[in-house]
């Protein structure tokens, strides 16, 4: 499974000012592993930097002036990314601003990457895996030890390779997607399990135990409940 971490950098906050993208930074992941394979340009928008982005990434106009324009890269970007499915933090912000990009050239008018690849929004997917809160990218790392010394600024790629690093912890655990026998003569009352999975589908599918597992589960409960201690699952099961 191929799958691309993304992120930009911009100008400002929102398209309809105008603002555009000024770096782009993409991370290949091959069955959820860093495959060392990354695309990374900066851009020259054509306009000046907000003082408020600048602040957040650093990327003046002076070091921009001589950037190639994004009509230069598009096609090049676009094939990097496939159909692989995107993982984003924020996915509305970067994708409005790369369609806008996008469709400002006649030959990408109407083009749109989420219908050509599945979007995981890692924002959205640590909110519902985590709590219901806002997770910066920051606060995702530290809370799984994920090492962002080096992010003094906001930078496209070290941005997308923190992300992999955190798309991985969320998720780990949930790799395996194949089904035994012992999963299909379970009772529809006893699994969640989801076919045709969604991009969603798939971060929160939930992985049924063996009858082996199973077993080994209540030999452990047992254990738990000899010398008169009292085991607050078999409570929960009642």
């Amino acid at each position: 499974m191929r799958q691309i971490a993304l992120d930009t950098e911009t100008t400002g906050q929102h398209t309809k000012f105008a603002h555009r993208i000024i770096e782009i930074g993409c991370v290949e992941l091959i069955d959820r592993r860093m495959s060392g394979k990354e695309y990374h340009t900066y851009l020259n928008p054509e306009r000046e930097v907000d003082r408020q982005a600048y602040e957040i990434h650093g990327l003046s106009d002076e070091f921009l002036a001589d950037k190639p324009l994004f009509p230069t890269i598009a096609t090049q970007l676009l094939d990097f990314i496939g159909d692989s499915e995107l993982i984003i933090h924020n996915a509305p912000f970067d994708l409005s601003f790369l369609h806008y990009e996008l469709n400002l050239l006649s030959e990408y008018r109407n083009f749109r990457l989420d219908h050509r690849c599945r979007i995981m929004d890692t924002m959205l997917l640590a909110s519902e895996k985590l709590g219901g809160q806002f997770y910066s990218l920051d606060k995702l790392c530290r809370r799984f030890s994920i090492d962002n010394s080096a992010r003094e600024k906001h930078g496209a790629l070290l941005d997308a390779q923190l992300l992999a690093q955190v798309y991985c912890a969320l998720t780990q655990g949930q790799t395996d997607l194949t089904f035994t026998a012992s999963h299909a003569q379970m009772t529809p009352e006893k699994t969640k399990v989801k076919l045709n999975l969604s991009a969603t589908d798939y971060a929160h599918c939930l992985l049924l135990p063996t009858a082996t597992e199973m077993q080994a589960h209540e030999n452990y409960l047992t254990d738990m409940e000899k010398d008169g201690n009292n085991c607050i699952w078999r409570k929960l099961e009642e």
